[in-house]
């Protein structure tokens, strides 16, 4: 067989097959633009943005507008979202988070230790208290070492009721649209400070259907590009469409016009809720 050079290689894309064949992956460039659409299950008419949700529908919703001090990678790390760094003293049993500088509520409103506090003291058992306006303390009755992680789940609302009722949040996306129980559109935030990095998509939408088998219907139709169907039985033969995160544990039958990551999030449905942010369109 002929010889072939390094720039005959790669320019005739026989080197992306090369790479395929030893199991290296090109990477992956994620595009900005388009829309995102899922159909999801679980919504209700009593749905709000100042509740804990119920559903799945109003879980993804919640996840796409707000954020937590922390988040947890689709490989199981922990790394700062709202919070920039965090230390524990006394054994585990109290916790110092700084807050990231400069980070916006979508009202214009500035995020202060204040609005984490309040959004932090239903769920910790201990007290919760703001040291000055970009640090807040946690003093836990019992020693915790795994805080950090445990708050990746509770997400930062701003202390204004009225703001936590409209779905004021400091995410990627912003409330453009809301249905309770049926419809939520989110317009992606110029200039967030995860840009360049996540939220891909110019605008998501989530549609309530519950029933499974019409949500199937609705990936078949190309009405949308996602939706929590489990089973890989479901639209099995169809190769325009993945199981996620595999066909053993599929939890979300995606389009493949939908860019995924190498590795996304079990911990949860949808990449671990966060598929408005890391997903993008192919």
């Amino acid at each position: 067989m002929k010889r072939m050079d390094r720039r005959a290689l790669f320019a005739s894309g026989a080197a992306a097959a090369l790479l395929a064949a030893t199991g290296v992956q090109a990477q992956i460039v994620p595009r900005s633009g388009g829309r995102l659409r899922a159909a999801l299950s679980g919504a209700s008419r009593n749905d709000g943005w100042d509740l804990a949700p119920n559903g799945l529908f109003m879980m993804a919703a919640q996840h796409t507008v707000f954020e937590a001090l922390t988040e947890v990678a689709a490989d199981g790390s922990l790394r700062g979202a709202l919070a920039t760094g965090w230390s524990g003293s006394d054994g585990g049993q109290t916790w110092a988070f700084d807050l990231r500088p400069g980070v916006m509520f979508h009202d214009g409103n500035p995020l202060r230790a204040q609005d984490a506090v309040t959004s932090l003291a239903p769920y910790v058992d201990g007290s919760v208290r703001a040291d000055g306006t970009t640090r807040v303390v946690v003093r836990l009755v019992q020693a915790q070492a795994d805080l950090p992680y445990v708050l990746s789940g509770v997400l930062i609302r701003p202390v204004d009721a009225d703001a936590r009722a409209q779905g004021v949040g400091t995410g990627l996306y912003r409330v453009q649209k809301f249905d309770a129980g049926r419809q939520f559109i989110g317009a992606r935030v110029p200039d967030h400070y995860k840009s360049a990095r996540a939220g891909w998509f110019d605008t998501v939408e989530f549609v309530s259907i519950p029933a499974q088998e019409v949500r199937a219907e609705a990936l078949r139709a190309g009405l949308v590009d996602a939706a929590d169907v489990s089973g890989a039985d479901v639209l099995a033969d169809d190769r325009a469409f993945m199981h996620l995160p595999d066909a053993a544990r599929c939890q979300q039958i995606v389009h493949r016009d939908i860019g995924v990551p190498a590795e996304i999030g079990t911990r949860h449905a949808l990449d671990d809720l966060r598929m408005a942010e890391r997903w993008w369109r192919v």
